[in-house]
């Protein structure tokens, strides 16, 4: 199952920007960008970091538990 996934352009206090699927309660409503639909988080997050190669990219503990790494 797809779902549509968004980083956070507003950097964590570690300084991660976190990638959220759609169903999340932290999923960004004001700054964000869209990163599409992906099947896992992980290649979310590497669209992220394909579309953002200087940010620290880091999935959400809450809805993208396999891809954050703390």
């Amino acid at each position: 199952m797809e779902r549509a996934y968004r980083l956070n352009l507003n950097m964590q206090p570690n300084g991660d920007h976190e990638v959220h699927a759609d169903d999340c309660r932290y999923y960004p409503t004001l700054t964000y960008d869209s990163l599409g639909r992906f099947s896992t988080c992980a290649s979310a997050v590497a669209e992220a970091k394909r579309k953002h190669p200087t940010k620290a990219i880091n999935g959400c503990v809450h809805c993208a538990r396999e891809c954050h790494t703390g």
